[in-house]
């Protein structure tokens, strides 16, 4: 009997198509013999939606459309299975029966945690990272000061709150200056993708690229700007207890940053052919999401920088507790040589399958070692006790 899978994929997020993309992926790669794949999509104001018609990309050229030709479900929980239940009719209707969720978004509002804590007060298992590693990896700020509490190397940085710039700019502006030397790169707390990020070099700069980045978030992440720099890629598989790594990439990018264009823009082939890498079989996208981006696989790093990045992407993932498939981002100062750990993607864009291809791990092997430890740690935390049959309110007091 196959296993039925519920991919989640959309949601209220500015990674919204990208995750489209990535969870397409996993649905043609999912191995058919074992699972049974229910595509589950969250639409931009946030209800949910099941169809045979969500398997290929191009359903999704009008999001409107999809909603249209789809049926909009809610969930129940019965027998350790989320119940998909048609919203439509005077009578329930039950369209699918899941066994385990695998959630396959990108960005604010579903992969910090949001999706994730919904998927636990339903007691069902879920693949990947859980609510608080989640929420931490999402967390620019709140990330930095984990790793920096643990003694894991970051870029210098500070912080600015909205508040903090519109109450006086130029304070705003002393505050970054006194502990940073400009240019420096500014970035959402919360986002992903590249989206919004903006690198200052003058006081001129400040305020119309501040306001910009302020559109997208309350708080923002303002680091040294490391101008002579490499961008290194490492995946881990795992949890707490075991982690594997993958090959280790080196993007290429276009611009001063490695930008949302360069990251899924890009021009791979249908096949998802890039720089001699094969990518996953997929339904009639044009490139591959993250699978298109222009990299040098595997990364040329002296033995030394390579041991050095496995070991703090290890310790990165261990340090958050996370779960699954994770991608962390290293970038190495050319003029100090020094490593530093940028940044996590816990669910990483095309659950980054093409770095574990070269390692002889097919995405289809990459899913199920996923779908694995998602079973793992339910039956683990089955055993932890969370409430008692106790009930205080139903006790006799004392006179």
């Amino acid at each position: 009997m196959k296993t039925v899978v519920g991919v989640f994929f959309g949601g209220k997020t500015v990674e919204h198509e990208v995750s489209i993309i990535s969870a397409l992926q996993v649905i043609e790669n999912l191995d058919k013999e074992k699972y049974e794949a229910i595509p589950i999509y969250i639409s931009k104001d946030n209800k949910f939606y099941t169809s045979e018609l969500l398997n290929r990309v191009e359903e999704f050229k009008d999001l409107n459309e999809v909603k249209r030709l789809s049926n909009e479900v809610y969930f129940t929980h019965e027998d350790s299975k989320l119940v998909l239940n048609l919203v439509k009719g005077f009578f329930k209707k039950t369209l699918a029966r899941i066994d385990i969720a695998f959630p396959v978004v990108h960005g604010l509002n579903v992969e910090d945690g949001t999706l994730e804590g919904f998927l636990e007060m339903y007691n069902i298992p879920y693949v990947g990272c859980d609510v608080c590693s989640s929420a931490v990896g999402m967390n620019k700020i709140i990330f930095k000061k984990v790793l920096e509490s643990s003694n894991l190397p970051v870029i210098e940085y500070e912080t600015l709150n909205i508040n903090e710039f519109e109450e006086d700019e130029n304070k705003a502006f002393e505050k970054i200056t006194k502990k940073l030397n400009l240019p420096v790169i500014v970035k959402p707390s919360n986002l992903g993708s590249s989206v919004g990020i903006e690198i200052i070099k003058d006081e001129s700069e400040f305020k119309e690229k501040m306001q910009n980045v302020f559109t997208f978030c309350e708080n923002v992440l303002v680091e040294r700007c490391v101008t002579n720099l490499r961008e290194i890629n490492c995946s881990v598989l795992g949890n707490f207890k075991e982690q594997e790594v993958s090959v280790l990439e080196e993007p290429i990018k276009n611009d001063e940053i490695l930008s949302y264009k360069d990251k899924y823009m890009g021009d791979g082939s249908k096949s998802g052919v890039k720089n001699g890498i094969k990518g996953a079989k997929f339904s009639g996208a044009k490139g591959s999401g993250m699978a298109s981006l222009s990299r040098k696989i595997p990364a040329e790093l002296s033995k030394e920088q390579e041991e050095e990045i496995y070991s703090l992407a290890k310790r990165t993932f261990k340090e958050l507790n996370c779960e699954g498939i994770s991608r962390i981002d290293f970038i190495i100062d050319k003029d100090s040589n020094n490593v530093y750990v940028n940044e996590i993607n816990t669910i990483p864009g095309s659950l980054a399958f093409y770095l574990w291809e070269p390692k002889g791990i097919s995405f289809s092997e990459l899913l199920d070692k996923a779908i694995r430890y998602a079973i793992k740690r339910k039956e683990r935390r089955d055993k932890i006790v969370y409430s008692t049959d106790v009930n205080i309110l139903n006790m006799n007091g004392k006179k």
